[in-house]
């Protein structure tokens, strides 16, 4: 698809539906904008990959005015202070993979709890919250910088709260990789 051709179904679309889809651009919701652009050209012969670009090409068109969702932080103060927040007592502390049309493959930080028994969000690394976490240059070397930041991180954090890091698949991305048992 071409710049001209997204262009041609931005302009299909009604004047109301452009301004719900800058206003999720806006918010950094690409995954609502990108559902309404699909559910509202599909008929027509958009495709999903196509009503991505159309609304990547917003993203560009908003450019600095994009409040862009926050990225996690990997530092162990950060970390400790949400697992301090967790109910029960942490057993150990987990990476998954994960992925998205968006983002591609991503890896959640995750503390396991016991009594109650439950896993808790500490962090989603992707790979811009790898490259800042690890530096550019670190980053730059790696097939998976966010697999390298989660268990930087993880272990980091594992060995501060006296529990097991558990990563079922640091090299390959793999959201079946078997998970944690105690």
């Amino acid at each position: 698809m071409t710049e001209s051709t997204t262009s041609t179904w931005w302009e299909l679309l009604p004047d109301g539906i452009r301004a719900e889809v800058d206003g999720y651009v806006l918010q950094d919701a690409r995954l609502q904008a990108v559902r309404i652009v699909w559910q509202t050209c599909r008929g027509r012969g958009l495709g999903l990959h196509d009503a991505e670009r159309v609304v990547h090409d917003r993203y560009l068109h908003h450019g600095d005015r994009i409040a862009r969702t926050p990225l996690s932080p990997l530092d162990l103060e950060s970390l400790a202070a949400r697992v301090s927040g967790c109910p029960g007592r942490v057993v150990a502390v987990e990476a998954v993979w994960d992925g998205d049309t968006v983002h591609d493959w991503f890896v959640i930080l995750l503390a396991i709890t016991s009594e109650p028994a439950g896993e808790h969000h500490l962090a989603t690394i992707y790979r811009e919250t790898a490259v800042r976490h690890l530096g550019e240059a670190q980053a730059r070397g790696l097939l998976h910088p966010e697999a390298a930041a989660a268990g930087s991180a993880g272990r980091a954090l594992a060995e501060h709260l006296a529990v097991p890091f558990h990563f079922g698949s640091p090299d390959t991305p793999d959201d079946g990789a078997p998970r944690w048992r105690p």
